[in-house]
């Protein structure tokens, strides 16, 4: 008996304690400031003087490029935030005293911080590398997912699909080099082939031949340069020195016996 009227007055005292902070809690809309329970004040505004036992809360509004966005009693309203482009965020709703400015991203970008329906970083989407192709474009919260091309196709990157190689055969060209994960085929007309060889194989042979009119315009049979010496310089012996090919060098023996050199 004397334990249970014992458990009976522990019962009574722990109500009567929570009874008594029931009594002195401050009610949803205020806030405590020592002993006294203040009233909070309204979205867009802050306090400015606490209230007492014998005033209210005095309230002022919230100044440029600072809000509150919900019934507070704090003394200074929060700092607009600032959307910066170097995150990849752009302002898409502008700040006012009852809410913060809201950020969105930058064309190109995802968010990677999404906050209060807007966003507070960014990164860029990846860019599909050549020998790769877009499976999934990238959204305002997701990256860009790339998937490397299968054989006989190919991309630089930028397509969604990969595109099959040009068949060169088919299309009755030659193929000049063969297509891999991130180039196309290269071909070519049979005709450009045999000009390519058959154009400077003329112009040889043409240099060839103006060549050759040259030289024998330029070099004389041995008969009529003897017959021309002797003619004009009444020689009586000719030697040639050198062969056909080359210039020739003369030494011509006169009447008087001088050597001349041509």
């Amino acid at each position: 008996l004397m334990q249970l009227m014992n458990n009976c007055k522990s019962t009574y005292l722990i109500l009567l304690c929570v009874n008594y902070n029931l009594c002195y809690a401050c009610g949803q809309a205020e806030y405590k400031i020592g002993d006294e329970c203040c009233p909070m004040c309204h979205p867009g505004t802050r306090v400015y003087r606490h209230c007492t036992a014998w005033t209210s809360t005095s309230c002022a509004p919230c100044t440029d490029s600072t809000f509150n966005d919900q019934p507070s009693g704090r003394e200074q309203c929060s700092p607009c935030t600032v959307c910066d482009e170097d995150l990849g965020l752009k302002t898409v709703k502008e700040c006012t005293h009852y809410s913060d400015t809201q950020c969105g991203v930058l064309e190109g970008h995802y968010c990677i911080n999404p906050y209060m329906g807007g966003c507070r970083a960014a990164n860029k989407h990846t860019a599909c590398k050549p020998g790769q192709f877009i499976k999934q474009p990238g959204t305002e919260y997701t990256d860009t997912v790339c998937e490397d091309c299968s054989d006989n196709s190919y991309s630089d990157g930028s397509s969604m699909p990969c595109k099959p190689h040009t068949d060169c055969e088919s299309r009755g060209l030659l193929t000049v080099k063969a297509g891999d994960q991130a180039t196309d085929s290269e071909c070519k007309e049979k005709s450009d082939i045999g000009l390519s060889v058959g154009i400077p194989a003329a112009a040889a042979i043409a240099a060839i031949a103006v060549i050759a009119v040259k030289c024998r315009r330029r070099i004389k049979p041995y008969t009529r340069y003897e017959y021309y010496i002797h003619k004009y310089t009444r020689v009586y012996k000719i030697v040639f020195i050198g062969n056909e090919q080359k210039k020739l060098i003369v030494i011509l023996k006169t009447k008087v016996g001088s050597n001349l050199k041509y």
